[in-house]
C-alpha cells in the first residue's frame, strides 16, 4: 500500500526566478547606465575569480531561447527583475526608452507563451549615479524610486499583474552596508540601520505610486527569511535566537504587519537607530496583496550566541544547511504572529557542484532538496498557511553575486564560454511535478 502523494490545490502557481544583473549581461548596451554591481564587480578582489556580470547568461540577447525552455519545462510563472539603470541611466530624469522597450518585449513574449510575469522593481542593482548621491542612506532616493516604479507600471502594468517592490531588503542593508560583502561594500552600522528603514519607506511610497496608476494589480515585497533556532533547549540559547530573529527577519516583518519595529530592536541599536519620520510606519504598513518569502536555510544559535553547524545535517555548496522542516515551523509561527496576506515562496533552491556527463547533468541532490521543501510546504498549507505558489531558484546557472560563477543554482546548466544551455535532471523532474500538480511521498 502506497501513501498518497502531496497534491497541490488547483491554481497553485509553479514558477522559476531570476534577477537582472545575474543573467542579463549587456551591461553597457542600448543606453544602460552603470549600477553599483557594475562598479563593485569591476573592483579587483571583490568577486571570486574577479568575475563580472558583463555578459552573465547573455539573457538580454537570448531571452527568447530561455523562454522556450521555460515553456518546455512547463513553468507557469516567471519571476524576473527590471534593471533600474537600464530604464533610468542616471536613476532619475530622462527615461531610456530602449531599456523599457526591452522589458516590454519580454513581457509580450512571456504572455504569448501563456507564462505569467512576476516583476521585481529592485533586485540590488542601484544606479551608480544615485549611489554617488548617498545611495539608500539619502532619503531623496525614495521619491526617485517611486518615479521609476510609476514609469515601469505605466508601460507594463496593463499586462503585468504581479509587482514586487524590493527583493531582500535585509541583504541590501546588511550585506551591502554592514559586512561590505555586497555592493556598495560599506561597513557602517548607523548607515545600515538607516538604509533598512529607508528601503521600507520606499516600499510604501512605491506601493502607493503603483496603485495610483493600476489599482487592480497585486503589489508585494519579497523578504529573505531564515528561522533562528537554538542548538539546545537551553533558555539562554533560545533568548539569543529570539533576539537574532528580531534583529533580522522581524526587523522587516514587524513594520510591515504591525506598524512598528520589534520590541528592544531600536534600543539595541542605541545611537545607531534610524531617523524615523512621523508618517513612515503608516506608509510601510499599508495593506499588501502578497508576501514573497525567499527561503534557503535556517540559522542555529549555540551556547555563546554563535552560529552552529549541526552534526549529521546536509550542507550545500554555499555552506547552508538543508532544513525543510524549519521552513514549515517558521511559516506556521509567522501565520500565528501576524495577519499575513497570501504567501508565495519566491525563491528556494540549492547550489551544488553540478557536472556535465555526456550532455546530462544528474543533480539528484537538487531534486531531493526541492522535493522535500515542496512536501513541507504542502503540510504547512494543510495547517492553514495560505501559500499560493512556488518559484524555484533559479531558472539558470548565473552570476552568484560575490561568488561570481563559482556557484550553480540553476535547473538549467549554462556553459558560460559558449552560452550553451543544458536542462538538468531537476528540470525534467520539476516538469513532471507541474504537469501532475503533486510531489510523491
Amino acid at each position: 500500500m502506497t501513501a498518497e502523494n502531496y497534491v497541490f490545490p488547483r491554481g497553485f502557481v509553479w514558477g522559476a526566478a531570476t534577477a537582472a544583473y545575474q543573467i542579463e549581461g549587456a551591461w553597457n548596451l542600448d543606453g544602460k547606465g552603470p549600477s553599483i554591481w557594475d562598479t563593485f564587480s569591476h573592483t579587483p578582489g571583490k568577486i571570486t575569480n574577479d568575475d563580472t556580470g558583463d555578459i552573465a547568461c547573455d539573457h538580454y540577447h537570448r531571452f527568447s531561447e530561455d523562454f522556450s525552455l521555460l515553456k518546455q519545462i512547463g513553468i507557469k510563472a516567471y519571476r524576473f527583475s527590471l534593471s533600474w539603470p537600464r530604464i533610468f541611466p542616471d536613476g532619475k530624469g530622462t527615461v531610456n526608452w530602449l531599456g523599457l522597450d526591452y522589458y516590454d518585449r519580454m513581457v509580450d513574449s512571456l504572455l504569448a507563451l501563456n507564462i505569467e510575469p512576476f516583476v521585481t522593481l529592485y533586485h540590488w542593482d542601484l544606479p551608480q549615479a544615485l549611489q554617488d548621491k548617498g545611495g539608500w542612506g539619502n532619503r531623496d532616493l525614495l521619491g526617485y524610486f517611486s518615479d521609476y516604479a510609476a514609469v515601469a507600471v505605466k508601460r507594463l502594468g496593463d499586462r503585468v499583474k504581479f509587482w514586487t517592490t524590493f527583493n531582500e531588503p535585509w541583504v541590501v542593508a546588511v550585506l551591502g552596508n554592514l559586512t561590505g560583502e555586497m555592493a556598495p561594500g560599506f561597513k557602517d552600522r548607523k548607515l545600515t540601520a538607516q538604509v533598512a528603514h529607508n528601503l521600507l519607506v520606499a516600499h510604501g511610497m512605491a506601493t502607493q505610486a503603483i496603485r495610483s496608476i493600476e489599482p487592480d494589480v497585486q503589489v508585494g515585497i519579497v523578504l529573505n527569511l531564515s528561522p533562528v533556532e537554538a542548538y539546545t533547549d537551553d533558555k539562554y540559547q533560545k533568548m539569543a535566537a529570539d533576539r537574532a530573529w528580531n534583529a533580522t527577519s522581524a526587523w522587516f516583518l514587524d513594520p510591515l504587519f504591525k506598524g512598528c519595529y520589534p520590541p528592544g530592536a531600536l534600543k539595541d541599536l542605541a545611537a545607531d537607530a534610524p531617523v524615523v519620520q512621523p508618517n513612515d510606519f503608516a506608509l510601510i504598513s499599508q495593506k499588501l496583496d502578497y508576501l514573497g518569502v525567499n527561503y534557503y536555510t535556517r540559522t542555529v544559535i549555540g551556547p555563546q550566541g554563535e552560529m552552529k553547524k549541526v552534526p549529521g545535517s546536509e550542507y550545500t555548496e554555499m555552506g547552508w544547511e538543508v532544513a525543510p522542516e524549519a521552513l514549515g515551523r517558521m511559516l506556521v509561527k509567522m501565520n500565528s504572529d501576524y495577519r499575513l496576506p497570501p504567501i508565495y515562496i519566491t525563491e528556494n533552491g540549492c547550489a551544488l557542484d553540478d557536472q556535465v556527463v555526456g550532455e546530462h547533468v544528474h543533480d539528484t541532490r537538487r531534486i531531493k532538496y526541492v522535493h522535500d521543501h515542496l512536501a513541507e510546504l504542502r503540510k504547512t498549507m494543510r495547517l492553514g498557511v495560505n501559500i499560493r505558489g512556488y518559484f524555484v531558484w533559479s531558472l539558470l546557472d548565473n552570476f552568484e553575486w560575490a561568488h561570481g560563477y563559482s556557484k550553480r543554482f540553476g535547473m538549467i546548466y549554462v556553459d558560460y564560454p559558449t552560452q550553451k544551455r543544458i536542462l538538468k535532471d531537476s528540470a525534467y523532474w520539476y516538469s513532471k511535478v507541474i504537469t501532475h500538480n503533486e510531489v510523491h511521498r
